[in-house]
């Protein structure tokens, strides 16, 4: 091999050492989307944390565990990569501790998988990376909806005074235009809040909110009708923050709740969102430190092997 051919390691100065570590489900690494249908990407950004830090080692560790992974899914009998084209992007160089640049990367890292054509895939990195995802969504498409599992809505105006926050992006996303709150739903909030009148503040927002006891007066399969009959063919972003899981399924997140979902039924719920017309997704909020066994980083794995399964359902379909 001649002196040329070797690349050298990005230095720890420009890329932190718990970036590009390995790839998803063992796919193929591609320096660009040219030519791919979807991109999975990490954000391994933690700063924006209210409690505990420690998501920015999630993609790193989603991508261990997704070895684990199969390419085909018995349920919706569809094997991704027969209709689907994708690979590992590796992480965007994120900036510790300064949310602004690392929002810039993010947007300029996802915006070249939009450009491709492709769909962006995300594994965070805390709650607030997801600004930056949809700034560059929304500089493709225009407004889009928003599909937002969670045990918390993430609409304060502020946080410790400060804007940009972990709790605040989809506050954020609609000043800015982002999204349309009026085709937006947000699913599964509970747990004590610091506002007892944040369920009505998301409903002057514009948004459609369902909490989890309205989840379970309801059932899983009429509350997923609903909301696709709110985003009806709309683009969509699915954003899935891991606490909305059961911290007895998932232990190792920042901000836990319990009354929770079972890892069966997030997967059942992913399951269920064929024919929504996405344009990007992210999995945000695995810690690592507080997990056992892997659980919370194979959970998030199997969402995401389940989100790629929609997209082949979904391409498969419209070859039909």
């Amino acid at each position: 091999m001649t002196e040329k051919n070797i690349k050298q390691p990005a230095t720890a100065f420009a890329s932190p050492r718990f970036v590009n570590t390995g790839n998803f489900m063992r796919m193929q690494r591609f320096d660009n989307a040219e030519g791919l249908d979807f991109a999975i990407y990490g954000i391994p950004f933690d700063t924006a944390c209210s409690y505990r830090v420690g998501a920015r080692f999630g993609p790193q560790a989603i991508r261990n565990i997704s070895v684990m992974m199969k390419t085909n899914n018995p349920v919706h009998e569809v094997n991704i990569l027969d209709y689907l084209k994708g690979g590992d992007l590796g992480d965007v160089n994120v900036v510790p501790g300064y949310i602004h640049p690392t929002y810039d990367a993010i947007e300029k890292f996802a915006g070249e998988i939009l450009k491709a054509g492709a769909i962006p895939i995300a594994l965070g990195g805390d709650h607030s990376i997801t600004l930056g995802e949809l700034r560059a969504v929304a500089k493709e498409h225009g407004p889009v909806s928003l599909l937002h599992f969670d045990s918390h809505a993430d609409i304060n105006d502020t946080v410790f005074g400060e804007k940009y926050n972990h709790g605040t992006p989809f506050r954020r996303a609609i000043e800015e235009g982002l999204i349309d709150p009026h085709k937006s739903v947000q699913i599964g909030m509970r747990g004590s809040l610091y506002d007892a009148g944040e369920f009505k503040l998301a409903k002057d927002l514009g948004l459609t909110l369902i909490p989890t006891h309205k989840v379970r007066e309801m059932g899983i399969p009429e509350t997923i009708k609903k909301a696709k009959e709110i985003i009806g063919d709309n683009k969509v972003f699915l954003t899935f923050d891991i606490d909305f899981i059961d911290p007895a399924y998932a232990p190792g997140t920042g901000t836990p709740e319990v009354g929770g979902y079972t890892s069966l039924e997030g997967v059942d719920i992913i399951r269920r969102l064929e024919g929504l017309n996405f344009v990007g997704m992210d999995v945000v909020e695995v810690a690592p430190p507080y997990d056992h066994a892997e659980i919370t980083s194979l959970l998030a794995a199997n969402l995401i092997f389940e989100f790629l399964s929609i997209l082949a359902l979904n391409k498969r379909e419209k070859q039909k």
